[in-house]
């Protein structure tokens, strides 16, 4: 059985839960922008910001937790030119998904005047003054980005899976908690002798 190199408990918490905020923002900022009939009273669009907005606090954390926790080595197994992808697709996934979407919705807001509050608790100062041609920039940008953001996670799943069904080593492995795992028999190898 190979031997899995696990991530800290706390970078494991930090990457589910955020997966979970991040996924559920995106599907009602999705939801906001393209089906307005569910979205009059713009409650959808105050939840999808009020989650979104944690993403920029949370993405501190776990850089900060990265930088003084290494992540586990990937498998032996991977041509050196799969590693270097794979540090780029991280690098990608935080600057993009993890700062610039949330960054930009954010920028959005502040220009069009509107009000963002973190979990519908602490209000967030506005970026800038009110400004109708950067709202409409930045509402372009930051749709298109999230739509960019889609196909980033989508990938990141996707080779998970593969790293896990087709390469059968032990990176999506070492991001489970472990108690999903199957431990190995502890049955003894050969009987025990009668007495």
């Amino acid at each position: 059985m190979q031997r899995i190199d696990h991530y800290t408990s706390t970078a494991k918490w930090l990457h589910w839960a955020m997966a979970a905020i991040w996924l559920c923002a995106w599907l009602l900022g999705l939801s906001a922008v393209h089906w307005h009939s569910i979205n009059a009273d713009h409650r959808i669009t105050l939840l999808h910001k009020a989650l979104a907005s944690t993403v920029l606090v949370l993405v501190v954390v776990r850089v900060a937790w990265r930088l003084a926790h290494p992540a586990p080595a990937l498998p032996a197994s991977m041509a050196p030119a799969m590693r270097r992808a794979a540090h780029t697709g991280h690098l990608f996934l935080y600057g993009v998904a993890l700062m610039a979407l949330p960054l930009s919705g954010w920028l959005w807001s502040s220009s069009g005047n509107h009000e963002v509050w973190m979990l519908g608790l602490v209000k967030l100062p506005a970026l800038m003054a009110p400004n109708e041609a950067v709202q409409h920039a930045v509402g372009i940008f930051h749709t298109w980005v999230a739509w960019l953001c889609g196909a980033l996670v989508g990938g990141h799943v996707l080779i998970a899976l593969k790293h896990h069904f087709i390469d059968r080593d032990t990176v999506l492995l070492g991001m489970l908690p472990r108690r999903l795992q199957r431990q190995p028999s502890t049955r003894p190898s050969t009987p025990p002798t009668a007495p």
